[in-house]
C-alpha cells in the first residue's frame, strides 16, 4: 500500500512539473519532447547554410518538429561545446501555446484572446545574486574571448556574413528614464570579441544608442543567444517605451523573470538563458552589415554603418544551446506562427486600452511576410464609423504600426483566423470604391522590396479595407446563409459514428431568425432594370 502511495506521489509531482511555469530553454524542450515535437541530431551538421537548409525544409512539414543539432560540423573540439536549436516555434501553434504558458491544444482565437488577457498583467523581474544564476557556470572576459569558437551559421548563400542572434535578446537601457529594453535584433559576427548589431529605424534599441550617441557618451549592451522562447515573442514586439519586457513576459508567465546583474556592465541578464554577452557600443563606432535574407524572404541590403559591439564579457552553461530564427518564405519564417498570436495580441490589447468596444478577434497572418503584413479585425458593430475607426487604430497603434500594409475590418460572423472566411467577407460586403482607403508615410522599414528607391523604405502605405457591411443598411443588408445550432449539434454528436473524417469544424455563426425579409429589387421586369432602356422611353426617341 505504502509503494502504491508513494509511486501516485511520484506522479502527481511529475504532472505538476509539466504544467508548472517554464523555468528556462532546456525545460521548455523537455515538455516540447513530451509533444513529440522534437529532432535530435546526433550526427554532424554544417553551420554553413546546411542547418538552414535543414529547417528550410522541415518547416514546409506538417507537423514540422522542432531541432537540436547536437554535433555543429567543425566545433567538435571547441571548448565551449555549443549545441544549435533551430525551427523553435516553426508553424506549431502546441509549441507556441506552450511558450505563452497555455494548453498545447488551445484553439488560435482563443489563444490570442488568452495571450491578450495576460499582457494586461505586468510583474516585474526579480535579481537573483550571481551565484544563483545558471548563466554564471562559465566565464570568459577581455582578450580571451573569442566568438569563433561558437559555431555562429551562414544562413543565406548570398549573406554577408555569419549571424547569431536571430532568436535573441537583446537588452538595452534608455539613457533619458533608465528603463530596461528587450528587443530581438540579428547581429553579424565581425571579429573574435565584435559583432554588427542591425536595427530598423523607429526601434527601441537604435533610439537608446542615437540619444546616447547625441550625448557623446557610449553605451552598455548585453544580448541572450540562447533563451526561453518567450523572450523572443515578447522582445519581438513593440511595447509602452516605459515598461520593460521583463514585466510582460513575467505577465505571460505568472511569476517573476529572475535576472543577474552583468559582470562588466549594469544591464540586468535574464539569469537562466543558455549563453550571454556583454558589451560596449562606443560614439559613432560604425561598420558596414549584410546583405541578410530577412522575414520578407528577400535579401536586405547591406547597410553601411551599423553599430559596432566590443564584447567585454562571455557567460554561458555547460554545453549551451544558441536559439536560431530563420527568415524565409512562408511557413519556413520562425517567426510567423508566434507572430501570428503575439502580435494579434498586442493590437488587441491596444483596443482595450483606447476603449473600443466590440472587437470580437484580431488576426495577423503567419504568411503575410512572417505575420508583419496584414492585420484583420472582427468586431459587432454598434454605431456609425465603428469599422472605420478599428481599421485607422489598427494601423497606428503601437502593436500594429510598424510595417503593416493590409488592415481588414469584418464583422463579429467572420472569423478573422480563418482567410477564406476573410476572403469571402471581402468579396461579398466590400466596395472598393467606398470601402478602401490609403494612408500614405507610415512606419515602415529598410526591409520592405515594395518601396524604390531604397530611400524611400522608412516611409510606408497602408490599405484600409472594410469588409463589413456597410453600417448604414445593416437592416436591409442581403442576410447570409448559416446552420441551425440545433442541427450543427446533432451533426457534431454523431460525426464519428458517421464516419466522417478528422474533427468537427468550428461555426461561429449560426441562424437566428426563421424567415428572410427580402429588400433587394428583383424579378424580371424587361426595361425596368438597371442599365436597361424601357420600351417606352425608346418610342419617344422616336
Amino acid at each position: 500500500m505504502a509503494t502504491v502511495k508513494k509511486r501516485a506521489a511520484e506522479a502527481a509531482a511529475v504532472n505538476q512539473t509539466r504544467t508548472a511555469p517554464i523555468q528556462d530553454l532546456r525545460q521548455w524542450l523537455e515538455r516540447v519532447d513530451d509533444l513529440g515535437e522534437l529532432i535530435r541530431v546526433k550526427e554532424p551538421v554544417d553551420v554553413i547554410e546546411e542547418m538552414s537548409a535543414i529547417s528550410y525544409l522541415v518547416a514546409k512539414q506538417n507537423p514540422s518538429p522542432a531541432i537540436l543539432f547536437e554535433s555543429p560540423h567543425g566545433y567538435e573540439r571547441s571548448p565551449i561545446g555549443s549545441r544549435m536549436l533551430w525551427n523553435i516555434l516553426g508553424p506549431s501553434l502546441r509549441r507556441i501555446a506552450l511558450t505563452l504558458e497555455e494548453p498545447p491544444d488551445t484553439p488560435t482565437d482563443e489563444l490570442i484572446r488568452r495571450v491578450k488577457d495576460k499582457l494586461k498583467q505586468r510583474i516585474p523581474p526579480r535579481e537573483v545574486p550571481q551565484s544563483q544564476a545558471p548563466i554564471y557556470e562559465n566565464s570568459v572576459k577581455g582578450s580571451a574571448i573569442a566568438l569563433d569558437q561558437l559555431p555562429i551559421p551562414k544562413h543565406w548563400p548570398l549573406d554577408g556574413g555569419r549571424y547569431a542572434g536571430t532568436a535573441d535578446c537583446v537588452i538595452t537601457r534608455d539613457p533619458d528614464s533608465g528603463y530596461l529594453n528587450l528587443g530581438t535584433y540579428r547581429m553579424m559576427l565581425q571579429g573574435r570579441n565584435q559583432v554588427g548589431l542591425y536595427l530598423s529605424p523607429g526601434k527601441d534599441a537604435r533610439l537608446h544608442i542615437t540619444r546616447a550617441w547625441q550625448k557623446g557618451e557610449p553605451i552598455q549592451v548585453a544580448a541572450a543567444w540562447g533563451i526561453d522562447p518567450l523572450f523572443m515573442l515578447v522582445g519581438s514586439q513593440t511595447f509602452a517605451k516605459n515598461v520593460s519586457e521583463y514585466e510582460y513576459a513575467g505577465g505571460i508567465k505568472g511569476q517573476p523573470i529572475p535576472v543577474v546583474r552583468g559582470t562588466t556592465t549594469d544591464l540586468l541578464l535574464p539569469a537562466n538563458a543558455e549563453l550571454v554577452i556583454e558589451g560596449i557600443i562606443r560614439p559613432n563606432s560604425v561598420k558596414r552589415e549584410g546583405p541578410f535574407g530577412e522575414f520578407p524572404g528577400y535579401y536586405g541590403r547591406p547597410e553601411a554603418g551599423c553599430p559596432l559591439v566590443k564584447v567585454t564579457a562571455l557567460h554561458y552553461r555547460s554545453k549551451p544551446i544558441i536559439t536560431n530564427a530563420l527568415m524565409a518564405d512562408y511557413p519556413s519564417n520562425e517567426q510567423s506562427g508566434f507572430f501570428s498570436i503575439i502580435r494579434s495580441a498586442r493590437i488587441w490589447d491596444d483596443f482595450d486600452k483606447l476603449g473600443i468596444p466590440g472587437i470580437q478577434g484580431v488576426y495577423c497572418h503567419p504568411a503575410a511576410a512572417g505575420g508583419f503584413g496584414m492585420t484583420a479585425i472582427s468586431l459587432e458593430q454598434r454605431y456609425a464609423g465603428h469599422a472605420a475607426q478599428a481599421l485607422a487604430l489598427a494601423a497606428q497603434v503601437p502593436g500594429g504600426a510598424y510595417y503593416t500594409k493590409w488592415i481588414i475590418a469584418v464583422d463579429e460572423d467572420v472569423d478573422p483566423t480563418d482567410t477564406n472566411q476573410v476572403i469571402w467577407a471581402m468579396s461579398s460586403r466590400c466596395n472598393p470604391i467606398e470601402d478602401i482607403d490609403l494612408l500614405r508615410n507610415t512606419w515602415s522599414t529598410w526591409l520592405d522590396p515594395t518601396q524604390n528607391p531604397p530611400e524611400e523604405r522608412p516611409y510606408g502605405s497602408k490599405a484600409l479595407i472594410n469588409a463589413c457591411k456597410e453600417h448604414r443598411y445593416l437592416p436591409v443588408f442581403s442576410k447570409r446563409t448559416a446552420l441551425r445550432k440545433k442541427v450543427y449539434d446533432q451533426v457534431a454528436a454523431r460525426w464519428r459514428k458517421l464516419g466522417l473524417p478528422g474533427e468537427v469544424p468550428e461555426v461561429r455563426a449560426f441562424e437566428q431568425k426563421s424567415k428572410v425579409v427580402y429588400h433587394e429589387v428583383g424579378g424580371f421586369e424587361p426595361g425596368k432594370q438597371p442599365g436597361e432602356e424601357s420600351t417606352t422611353s425608346r418610342k419617344d426617341k422616336k
